[in-house]
């Protein structure tokens, strides 16, 4: 499918270099505040109270989030479990307060604000926890890149492997660095969120990777870099759509997801922007300066020569 059709092809390859470095700079700016700043890390990292607490009606998430917040406890999630009437509590650890004067001190505050809250169960998650979580987060997301790496090199190339995993990366730091500067909270849904755009990215470079493959196929007398611009070009539309389509639900999610949802959306927001951006002007050009030719990717006799202003040369996504 096609909402147009570009006839020429626009020069991507050209500014290639100007694009890298403002991609540099940024990247070198969310890793100088990964550092500085660090994450702001929610209770299933660091540790706090968990409280369930049921309601003989659907709950007002917003009123028992600013009944908490009147207790001077910031930091607090409150989201749903199970039904509209249960609701799920997370509060970070309070100096001089244990999690039982804590959940105590706000079971009395709700229940104040609605006599029908009844406490189903509470309990404290150890800091442990949390260091147990980050590491099999890091170990996730190490698995993720090493399996993409491997899945690349075997269907396409090594230079496009190494490329694609640098563009991937480049979009994790920045949402990651976003998230630092910020100092909005990073939870395990966010952590869902990048793994997931690390998964969204390769794709979008795949796509151009293989057109790019095909591409050396079809058009023997163009360089690399044609090869590369005409293999972008033609994948423009399908990239509107597809990311388009993806960008709204996740707009939804982030404007009437509520808070629950809110940061969730917002790291998929910033990896699919990036990840358009990385996968065009980062992982292709990468591919192109590590020196991908056509007896890389080609197998087999020549080809017959098409000429890439016929319409019907190429597939078109």
């Amino acid at each position: 499918m096609e909402f147009f059709k570009i006839r020429r092809d626009i020069p991507f390859m050209r500014n290639a270099l100007v694009f890298n470095l403002i991609s540099f700079v940024t990247f070198v700016a969310a890793v100088f505040f990964l550092f500085s700043r660090g994450l702001h890390l929610s209770v299933e990292f660091t540790g706090g109270t968990l409280m369930e607490v049921s309601y003989s009606q659907p709950a007002d998430l917003n009123k028992i989030r600013s009944t908490v917040d009147t207790l001077g406890i910031n930091d607090v999630q409150v989201q749903n479990f199970g039904t509209a009437q249960d609701v799920l509590i997370r509060m970070p650890v309070q100096k001089g307060s244990t999690s039982g004067q804590q959940s105590e001190k706000v079971m009395a505050a709700l229940q104040a604000a609605d006599p029908s809250a009844t406490m189903r169960r509470t309990e404290f998650v150890g800091p442990q926890v949390g260091d147990e979580l980050a590491a099999d987060g890091l170990k996730a997301l190490a698995f993720v890149v090493v399996g993409i790496m491997i899945y690349l090199a075997i269907r396409f190339e090594w230079k496009f492997a190494v490329a694609a995993i640098i563009a991937n990366l480049h979009d994790v730091i920045i949402i990651l660095g976003f998230f630092a500067f910020f100092q909005w909270e990073f939870s395990l849904p966010v952590l869902a969120a990048v793994l997931a755009v690390l998964g969204y990215s390769v794709n979008e470079s795949v796509v151009i990777f293989d057109r790019i493959r095909e591409n050396f196929r079809r058009y023997r007398k163009m360089n690399t870099e044609q090869i590369i611009d005409n293999a972008i070009t033609s994948t423009i539309s399908r990239t509107i759509i597809t990311h388009g389509s993806t960008q709204l639900m996740v707009l939804s999610m982030l404007v009437f997801g509520g808070a629950t949802l809110h940061y969730f959306a917002l790291a998929l927001t910033i990896g699919i922007l990036f990840g358009i951006y990385s996968s065009v002007f980062v992982a292709a050009a990468i591919a192109m300066w590590l020196g991908i030719q056509r007896e890389d990717l080609v197998k087999g006799g020549p080809k017959k020569e098409l000429d890439p202003s016929d319409p019907n040369a190429g597939a078109t996504v």
